[in-house]
C-alpha cells in the first residue's frame, strides 16, 4: 500500500513538473535561413529571426536586411561603401508572403535557448530596434544581415556558445571563390564583381568568415552547441522546412559576356589580319576599344580611391583597364601621332602582360570571360606599336 502512495505521489509531482514547464515555456526563437533570389541583391540569400510568443500568438521577423532603393546617392553610396542598412521587424505571414511570391524556399531552425537566454535575445533585439541604433553601416563579408544575426546569438550566449569551427571541407575556399558559387550563373553580375573587387578576395576565408553567406551559417548553427548551463545540447532543437520550391536549372543565358568577348577578339583578330595585308590600322576599332577599357579603368580607380570598402582596394584589373586608355583613345583620333603614344602602347602592352602573370600567380583571379579582351589587348598594342608610324592613319 504505501508502495502505491510513493508511485503515485511520484507521478502526481511529474505532471506537476512538467506543466510548469510547459506555462515557462512562453517563446520561441527560430533563425530562418532563406534560398537566393534572381535579382543580384537577392543572389547570395538571407537571414531573419523569428520570435513566436506561444503565449499570446504574436510572431514576428526582425530582418536586418533593410535598405531604401529610394535613399539619396544610393548608387554612390552602395559603391562607396557608405550605405546603412537596417533591422526592420515585420509579421511572420507578411515575410513569409514575400518569399512564397517570389518561389524562394526557406528553412527554419528552432533554437534550444532556455527561457532567460530566449528573453536577453528578444531584448537585444528591441534594444537594436531603437530608432537610434536599427541603422548599421553595411559591410557584405563582415557585417551583413547574416553576420548580424549570428553576432546576436554570440553575445547572449558568450562563451556557452561552441561552433565547433573545424574545416569541413577539404579544400580551402576564397571569398572570391564563395561568391562564385552563389553568381556563378549570374554571369554578367559575377563579371561585374570581379570588376569590382580587388586581390583581397583572394584570401582563404576561415569557417565563421563564411558565414557571411546564410547557407554557410545555416550549417555552422547545425554544428553548433551550448555548454555551461547545464547538460551540453545542440544550440538548434528542430530543422523544418517551410517553404520549398524546385531549384530552376543553372544557365548563363542566350547574351553573356563568354561567347560575346570570344566574337569581339575574332572580330579584331580579323581585322588585324586584314589591316596587315592592307597596309592599314584601323584606328576606329581601336578608339573604342581603349575608350571602353578606360572607362573601366576609371570606376576602378574610383572605388579603390573612393571607397570605404576595404574589397575594392588593391585592384590588379586595373592593369590591362588603365584609366590611361581614355587618353589613348583620344589621341588616337588625331590625325598626327605625338610620340608619347608609342611609350603609351609599349606600357599598355607591359601592363597587359604584366596582368596575366598576376593572373597566372595567383596574386588575383581575373573573371574567365576576360581572356579573349587581354589576348585583343596584347594583340593590338603589338599591332599598333610596330605599324602606327609605317601603316596609314586613319581616324575613323
Amino acid at each position: 500500500m504505501n508502495f502505491k502512495k510513493i508511485v503515485i505521489s511520484l507521478i502526481f509531482l511529474l505532471t506537476i513538473s512538467g506543466l510548469g514547464s510547459a506555462q515557462v515555456q512562453q517563446f520561441q526563437i527560430s533563425l530562418l535561413t532563406c534560398d537566393p533570389g534572381e535579382q543580384i541583391y537577392s543572389s547570395f540569400g538571407h537571414s531573419g529571426i523569428r520570435v513566436l510568443d506561444l503565449t499570446s500568438g504574436r510572431d514576428m521577423v526582425f530582418n536586418y536586411g533593410t535598405f531604401d532603393f529610394g535613399a539619396p546617392n544610393f548608387v554612390l553610396n552602395f559603391a562607396g561603401g557608405r550605405l546603412d542598412y537596417y533591422l526592420s521587424v515585420s509579421t511572420y505571414d507578411r515575410f513569409m508572403a514575400e518569399y512564397e511570391y517570389f518561389h524562394r524556399s526557406v528553412r527554419e531552425q528552432v533554437l534550444n535557448l532556455n527561457e532567460q537566454q530566449k528573453i536577453e535575445l528578444i531584448r537585444f533585439l528591441e534594444n537594436n530596434y531603437l530608432p537610434e541604433n536599427r541603422a548599421y553601416r553595411y559591410d557584405f563579408f563582415f557585417d551583413n544581415c547574416a553576420t548580424r544575426v549570428r553576432d546576436a546569438i554570440s553575445t547572449v550566449l558568450g562563451d556557452q556558445l561552441i561552433w565547433h569551427d573545424e574545416r569541413q571541407e577539404a579544400v580551402d575556399k576564397s571569398f572570391r571563390e564563395l561568391i562564385d558559387e552563389m553568381v556563378y550563373y549570374m554571369s554578367w553580375s559575377d563579371l561585374g564583381i570581379d570588376l569590382a573587387l580587388g586581390s583581397q578576395l583572394e584570401r582563404d576565408a576561415t569557417p565563421q568568415e563564411e558565414q557571411f553567406l546564410p547557407k554557410y551559417m545555416e550549417q555552422a548553427f547545425a554544428r553548433a552547441e551550448i555548454q555551461g548551463d547545464g547538460p551540453t545540447r545542440p544550440l538548434v532543437a528542430e530543422s523544418r522546412v517551410l517553404l520549398d520550391f524546385e531549384k530552376p536549372e543553372g544557365s548563363f543565358g542566350a547574351v553573356n559576356p563568354y561567347w560575346i568577348f570570344w566574337v569581339v577578339a575574332i572580330l579584331f583578330t580579323a581585322i588585324t589580319f586584314l589591316g596587315f595585308r592592307k597596309k592599314k590600322l584601323y584606328i576606329g576599332f581601336d578608339v573604342a576599344f581603349f575608350g571602353i577599357l578606360g572607362t573601366v579603368g576609371l570606376v576602378i580607380a574610383f572605388l579603390w580611391i573612393y571607397s570605404l570598402i576595404p574589397s575594392t582596394k588593391w585592384n590588379w584589373n586595373i592593369l590591362w583597364a588603365f584609366p590611361g586608355h581614355l587618353v589613348l583613345a583620344v589621341a588616337l583620333l588625331r590625325k598626327t601621332v605625338k610620340p608619347w603614344v608609342l611609350k603609351y602602347l609599349l606600357f599598355a602592352l607591359i601592363m597587359a602582360d604584366a596582368a596575366v602573370v598576376f593572373w597566372i600567380l595567383g596574386w588575383q583571379s581575373f573573371h574567365p570571360s576576360l581572356i579573349p579582351l587581354l589576348l585583343v589587348l596584347i594583340l593590338r598594342t603589338n599591332y599598333l606599336y610596330y605599324n602606327l608610324g609605317k601603316f596609314k592613319h586613319i581616324p575613323k
